[in-house]
């Protein structure tokens, strides 16, 4: 039974869908004005756990991920966010493009990153300047509803008409401190009202007619407008990352609500900011990492994935470069693991008694992911499980019927993980492999082939001292002696193996 934190309610709920066997949810996507950075990650993370659970239980899922390409002010943490210039226009103007074309290169490297890390598309990335008549139509009806007021060519939504507001953050306006780091906007009626439509400037890049003037929306109807085109007036889940609960969730709340008369959102899920060496990440401090930075320190993207899995979306991580190497030993852990599984499954079942086992490790993995999506605990079930099949091999007991089952588990349950493991396979009489970081590489005496079974056991050899199976990598050490052979473990994953 799968259990969410809902930030509306402040508990755990078991999870009901509006409609039996099928989820819709919506994620805040990218202001495509910049990189998105590894923070961005994590909370696209989350989103992609939960969907991959979601299909893992059966159901069906329908993902939306919205591109903010418009309305998105620089003042975006003063009171509600409608101050300051255009990200995506100051941008511009500073490269000297036009905002499509920002808009579009920074959209292509958001895309190119997730792929990178194996975060499975969307199955909709709608666009903020694709959906102006959307939000012109619940502006107009917000109007005429009385929930929001025009003067000058602005529209605002009128705060005190909509009695639940502050229902999600807690910031109702009775705890708001006015005048606290608040803008002034003369066409208020209340200085807490936040903007839906703004006349633009003149010399403003990025504007569009409406029925007020010509101008731009909001940032907060944008998303209102996207998720309600594609997923109704209310649906499953939103998610997005904690910063983003107030004032742009809370408002998203008040201007749905309001038009539509029906609940907005039935489950919040919103991620932890991310810290780095235990502050905030900042251009300004030297601490600001892209995907590309972990890349270029030699890093797999998938080693950031398992460390982004490592810490709950809950919880506030703390990346630290010694964090990543933990990562990077632990991805090659299970690489290492993978590819001995598939070895052994290949060989010929032998005689030995099955033992099936999978079956306690897919309760403790379900467990873990039922309580509101525990990834570090779901992933201590597979180190559990790594440590059993190579206790299994010791002992000479892990049949290639067992392996295959486990590998079986291994690619049901990583549907979720989303690991992309690069095994390798070792061909015949060759001396060379791919490995995860890097060549391995056999030099033989005399140059000589290299037969296929001491090739084999050299191979499983260094798998079993990636995973830190000692026992097993000086038993296997042992065994290439017995067969005339001695293996030498020199520098940089090369190898000696000497006909004795």
């Amino acid at each position: 039974m799968l259990k969410l934190h809902n930030t509306l309610t402040r508990t755990k709920e078991e999870f009901k869908p509006i409609h039996k066997g099928k989820v819709g949810f919506y994620t805040c996507g990218p202001t495509v004005y910049d990189y998105i950075h590894i923070g961005n990650i994590k909370s696209y993370m989350t989103a992609d756990t939960l969907r991959r659970y979601l299909s893992y239980l059966g159901y069906e899922v329908k993902h939306i991920k919205n591109i903010t390409d418009v309305g998105h002010l620089t003042e975006d943490d003063i009171a509600q966010g409608d101050s300051g210039e255009d990200k995506l226009e100051k941008k511009a103007l500073t490269e000297k493009k036009s905002p499509a074309e920002v808009a579009r290169f920074y959209e292509n490297y958001f895309r190119e990153a997730e792929q990178a890390i194996n975060i499975l598309p969307a199955h909709f990335f709608p666009r903020a300047t694709a959906h102006i008549p959307q939000m012109i139509k619940i502006i107009t009806g917000l109007i005429e509803k009385g929930f929001a007021y025009e003067k000058n060519g602005n529209v605002f939504f009128s705060v005190r008409k909509f009695s639940d507001y502050g229902k999600l953050s807690g910031n109702t306006l009775e705890k708001l401190k006015v005048g606290a780091r608040l803008e002034e906007h003369p066409d208020k009626k209340d200085p807490w009202d936040f903007a839906l439509w703004l006349r633009a400037p003149k010399e403003h890049l990025m504007k569009f007619n409406s029925p007020w003037s010509i101008g731009y929306p909001g940032w907060h109807i944008e998303c209102s407008a996207m998720s309600s085109e594609y997923l109704g007036d209310t649906f499953d889940i939103h998610t997005g990352g904690e910063d983003n609960i107030f004032p742009h969730h809370e408002a998203e709340i008040a201007q749905s609500e309001c038009f539509s008369g029906k609940k907005f959102v039935n489950y919040w899920l919103h991620t932890r900011l991310l810290l780095i060496d235990g502050v905030k990440m900042s251009k300004s401090k030297g601490n600001f990492y892209r995907l590309d930075d972990i890349l270029k320190k030699g890093y797999d993207a998938m080693a950031l994935r398992i460390l982004i899995l490592s810490s709950h979306y809950r919880s506030q991580m703390n990346f630290t470069w010694d964090s990543m190497d933990q990562a990077k030993s632990n991805f090659q852990k299970i690489t290492a693991w993978v590819s001995n599984l598939q070895n052994i499954a290949t060989d010929a079942p032998d005689k030995e008694p099955e033992i099936s086992f999978t079956h306690i490790y897919r309760k403790r993995f379900e467990e873990a992911m039922d309580d509101d999506l525990n990834t570090p605990l779901a992933l201590s079930v597979v180190y559990d499980l790594i440590t059993e099949t190579n206790k299994l091999l010791s002992e000479d007991k892990l049949s290639p019927t067992t392996a295959k089952e486990i590998l079986t588990f291994w690619d049901k349950i990583n549907k979720v993980f989303g690991l992309i493991i690069s095994t390798y396979t070792l061909k015949a009489k060759k001396a060379h492999f791919k490995l995860t970081g890097g060549d391995v590489n056999f030099s033989i005496n005399k140059n000589e082939e290299l037969p296929e079974e001491i090739t084999k056991l050299a191979q499983k050899r260094i798998e079993a001292k990636l995973s830190k199976d000692f026992v097993m990598a000086d038993k296997l050490r042992k065994e290439i002696e017995s067969l005339g052979y001695s293996m030498e473990d020199l520098k940089d994953n090369n190898y000696l193996i000497k006909k004795q």
